[in-house]
């Protein structure tokens, strides 16, 4: 008898009462699956599994209801969890749990993706003291008030510990079960959704973690042979048996969005996801997803350290995080280029050309890694590139893993606040940011067995930084101790109308939200200009001469200049221009301003960015 299942593989609830078991273990002659009633429950009774000969076993367990649990016993010897559990309650090493994937009552349903998207990056486990998927939901509508348009979590497969970044992941079918039970995690995603916030998941399709190398029991063809891996085997994509593999990673993605809700995902470390197939994975991923819900609008990032945006956009991928702004901008604030920072020199050109192309290096050499980085980019929309001053990687890539605003000053912080939020480029804003967050984001992994593995690992890697490296460093809590969990976690209490750093963000993204040169259909070209050593000037040209905008930013000292020779400073015939926002403004913590724009010089403050607008001149001299 042929049962329809919606998945090819895990345990799937009938309607016609039982449960549908199917799994793949091609290396194996026999397989079972081991039934208990409940987590309490000691015993377990065997059930055959039938071989389908295609290297799947599948059964039908009549009197098997939501909530028991099981594992599989692969030829009457090894007793082993779900690749595909869609829950594992008691970790990933644990028994598998059955869930019915209908129970849960959406409110919202899917979310259409907006225009002028604004993405902020979090941690569920940081995120609140409690660290759940529950506990977060409090906060969303606050974020979607400030205008922020997108969530993006950091990996929520379940993985082994009691906290990490979620970057090793096992059972990729399964929320962490210490965020909260699946539905839960809808839970999070339909508040979401209510509050106008779409949901992208970080998934991690270049490796699996460690604690997956009980995979390798069902089928050792879920990894390759062919390719090396920067933190575990990679996954097998385009050799032999590789069909079932893709098939996993491909279902894995339709599921979250069919049983999530998810709105799309930031594919992580894809230089790593190696695949020569006729269709690269990605693409068949995005692909499947775009085909299964045609009505439906998807975003789809990529972190790509090769910065190869043309052909992920080939892939169907949206837009990539730009590191270079990102590697710029901190040498711009912290005056230090080490290591993967050492191409940069952190100058207004550098800064002015991301504004205007969005990566700095698009196919030129690059001497830090010693041949040539990028692909050509330069005639791409400026929506391809996310752009950030700061994420989960480079707060935990410092000494004591502080962020950017406990380094910068004040006036520092602001301005490259609003060079982040006032570009064309999509920005991203890391948990906290929006409130300059005091607490530290250190890289934590509850991994007992890797414990030594990972803490010299992480200070190999941070080696490259000479500073880091005779310092003994970093001098952070060890990743395993659960204070560099705990230290991480922000007060999102802290998101309070009154402080003046969330001010300025929610007055930052009011603009952009309102403002025509943000919209794909209201802005006709962007150019720049260095002005001085140490001051830029952004020009967005919008389709009417009122639309016109022009940003002054000044990352040196105080400066009065009688004239400038710009063109680009020039308003449009019988307009001038209108100061509308500036990042001294006392609302902000700022110092104040005198006007900057005086019919016989220009006043600038030191490390300031200011933001105009074109006003009618006749209605100006009224």
């Amino acid at each position: 008898m042929e049962f329809k299942r919606k998945y090819p593989v895990g345990a799937e609830l009938l309607n016609d009462g039982g449960v549908h078991f199917r799994v793949w273990a091609p290396e194996c002659k026999i397989a079972e699956v081991c039934i208990m009633k409940d987590r309490n429950d000691s015993d377990y009774r065997r059930f055959d599994l039938f071989n389908e000969n295609n290297g799947y076993f599948s059964g039908h367990i009549p009197d098997v209801a939501e909530g028991m649990m099981y594992k599989y016993l692969l030829n009457n010897e090894q007793l082993l969890p779900d690749p595909a559990s869609f829950y594992q309650p008691s970790g990933p090493f644990g028994f598998s749990q059955i869930i019915n994937l209908n129970t849960f009552k959406w409110n919202n349903g899917f979310y259409t993706q907006p225009s002028r998207k604004i993405i902020y990056e979090m941690h569920i486990g940081t995120f609140t003291p409690e660290g759940t998927f529950r506990s977060a939901c409090q906060y969303l509508k606050q974020l979607s008030e400030m205008g922020v348009t997108i969530l993006e979590l950091m990996p929520v497969a379940e993985f082994n510990g009691s906290f990490g970044w979620g970057y090793d992941g096992v059972q990729q079918f399964a929320p962490y079960h210490l965020y909260g039970t699946p539905d839960e995690f809808r839970l999070f995603i339909d508040t979401a959704h209510q509050c106008g916030l779409g949901v992208l998941l970080d998934v991690v399709y270049n490796h699996l973690g460690s604690d997956a190398s009980y995979f390798k029991e069902f089928s050792r063809d879920y990894f390759s042979t062919k390719y090396s891996n920067e933190w575990g085997k990679a996954l097998n994509f385009d050799q032999e048996n590789c069909l079932p593999v893709r098939e996993y990673f491909v279902t894995n993605a339709l599921f979250w969005v069919s049983e999530y809700h998810i709105d799309g995902f930031r594919f992580d470390a894809t230089q790593q996801i190696f695949d020569e197939s006729h269709i690269h994975i990605i693409k068949e991923i995005v692909q499947t997803i775009k085909n299964s819900f045609p009505q439906k609008q998807f975003f789809f990032s990529a972190e790509n350290e090769v910065q190869n945006a043309r052909e992920l956009q080939n892939y169907g991928i949206n837009s990539v995080w730009n590191e270079d702004f990102h590697r710029c901008a901190t040498v711009a604030i912290t005056s230090h280029n080490e290591a993967y920072f050492s191409d940069y020199k952190g100058t207004p050109q550098e800064l002015l050309s991301c504004v205007k192309f969005g990566f700095l290096f698009q196919g030129q050499y690059c001497a830090w890694q010693k041949k040539s980085r990028g692909s050509p980019a330069l005639t791409m929309d400026h929506s391809i590139f996310i752009n950030y001053i700061q994420n989960h990687d480079q707060v935990a890539n410092t000494l004591r893993g502080v962020r950017i605003g406990q380094i910068a000053s004040p006036s520092v912080y602001r301005c490259f606040s609003a060079l982040l939020l006032l570009s064309p480029q999509i920005p991203l804003i890391f948990q906290g940011q929006e409130y300059c967050c005091t607490s530290p984001f250190y890289y934590f992994s509850d991994n007992p067995q890797r414990a030594e593995r990972i803490t010299n690992g992480r200070k190999q890697f941070l080696s490259q930084f000479e500073s880091i490296k005779n310092a003994d460093g970093p001098l952070t809590p060890l990743p395993y101790m659960p204070e560099a969990f705990y230290s991480s976690k922000i007060d999102p209490q802290r998101l309070a109308h009154s402080d003046p750093i969330y001010v300025m963000y929610s007055d930052l993204l009011k603009i952009r939200h309102s403002d025509h040169v943000f919209s794909k259909n209201g802005l006709e070209f962007i150019d720049g200009a260095i002005i001085s050593e140490n001051l830029l000037c952004i020009r967005y040209c919008g389709n009417n001469d009122n639309e016109d905008r022009l940003v002054l930013c000044n990352l040196g000292i105080d400066i009065t200049l009688s004239s400038i020779p710009e063109p680009l400073i020039a308003p449009p015939e019988g307009y001038s221009w209108k100061l509308t926002w500036y990042s001294e403004n006392t609302l902000y913590g700022g110092n104040g301003f005198q006007e900057p724009l005086q019919d016989d010089k220009y006043c600038l403050a030191g490390k300031s960015l200011y933001y105009f607008a074109t006003e009618n001149r006749q209605m100006h001299q009224v």
